[in-house]
């Protein structure tokens, strides 16, 4: 039973989750040798606190045609969707049902990046807060990607030291563009510097189409996880490894959700036709290898066999992370199919918990 983004907008979420959970395994009747020996870090988890609900809420509401602020036009405060995001003890009681030992919490998309800059940097800080408060309290479930302002690069590279060095906080998420630009432009490299110093992780997760490719992903609904979602980073990703920002930064690592939003799937063309052209790129590494040193992948929201073996054969298991997408995706689907893909323990193993554990300096259990 597949749950889509627009479902969860809708009044049905609660009773869809005990729909699937009554359909999955319950925890116990996991086969031993997949459940009770490996543990479970599941690694974009979205999340939020209510004064980032209702300023995205309040931008959904403006005449303002920009795709994301459509995506936010149906929220309200009291939906399923903003009541999950920020409900901490319902989603403890659904990994404990399912033995998901721990989240990575990072605030819900479109983050930070639709405010005006002074607001932008005050929200990420608050929620930052929030976010390490949240993992004090229980250190051994949740983990967290602290936001950024991108609109104040030099504000962001402060925040970055501030929640590696003080929140003790395991990473970073950004939700692609930013007023339309995105990270490969030389006046964002202060982030990436900041970044690559803590050792620290920058997780590009998806938003909607930016406005200068948004016609086409008006209609149809495609302008989130059916397409806009994956074609929008993919751009990203691609940009970042076409402009050298991985030459300048050979340490930095960039974390891509959902099977590495399509890019895997055409390394060997990308590559192909990089060789073609290399005067024409600022980067001297094939895409290939800037992919198998400085990228990791999550399995978010891709519940697909084949698409993971694919992965594991092309980029290597130690380069993918297990992620479960909620509460944009439910957790039982994602639990079942880690327990039963077809791949070996030791990859499964690098994949549940091993790869996060040290991509997101998470101390082993």
């Amino acid at each position: 039973m597949a749950i889509d983004r627009r479902t969860l907008l809708g009044v049905g979420v609660a009773a869809a989750s005990t729909a699937l959970l009554g359909k999955t395994h319950a925890a116990s009747e996991i086969p031993a040798s997949r459940a009770k020996r490996l543990r479970r870090i599941a690694t974009e988890e979205a999340w939020s606190i209510p004064e980032h609900i209702e300023a995205l809420i309040g931008i959904g509401q403006t005449s303002w045609d920009n795709l994301d602020a459509m995506s936010w036009r149906p929220v309200t405060a009291a939906s399923p969707l903003a009541r999950r995001l920020v409900d901490i003890d319902e989603r403890l009681r659904i990994m404990d049902q399912l033995g998901v030992d721990m989240h990575v919490l990072s605030l819900t998309s479109p983050g930070v990046q639709m405010f005006e800059r002074a607001h932008a940097v005050a929200m990420a800080a608050l929620a930052n807060d929030r976010m390490a408060e949240i993992i004090r309290a229980r250190p051994a479930r949740f983990a967290g990607l602290a936001s950024f302002a991108p609109q104040d690069p030099a504000r962001a590279a402060k925040e970055i030291e501030r929640c590696v060095t003080k929140l003790k906080l395991n990473g970073f998420i950004v939700n692609s563009h930013t007023n339309n630009e995105y990270l490969d432009l030389p006046k964002y490299w202060e982030i990436f510097e900041a970044a690559e110093a803590l050792n620290a992780a920058i997780y590009i997760h998806p938003r909607c189409p930016a406005d200068t490719m948004a016609r086409p992903y008006s209609d149809y609904e495609m302008r989130a996880a059916i397409w806009g979602f994956q074609a929008e980073v993919g751009v990203h990703a691609v940009r970042l490894m076409l402009a050298g920002v991985f030459d300048r930064f050979p340490k930095l690592t960039v974390v891509l959700g959902h099977m590495g939003e399509n890019v895997p799937f055409h390394l060997w063309r990308t590559d192909h036709w990089f060789e073609r052209r290399r005067a024409s790129y600022a980067s001297k590494l094939l895409p290939s290898e800037i992919f198998k040193r400085n990228i990791m992948i999550t399995t978010s929201g891709v519940e697909h066999g084949p698409a993971l073996r694919y992965a594991i054969e092309v980029l290597g298991a130690d380069r993918i992370m297990w992620a479960i997408d909620y509460p944009y995706e439910e957790m039982p689907p994602a639990v079942t199919f880690m327990n039963e893909v077809g791949i070996s323990e030791s990859d499964r193993a690098k994949v549940l918990h091993e790869n996060a554990e040290r991509v997101f300096h998470i101390e082993p259990a």
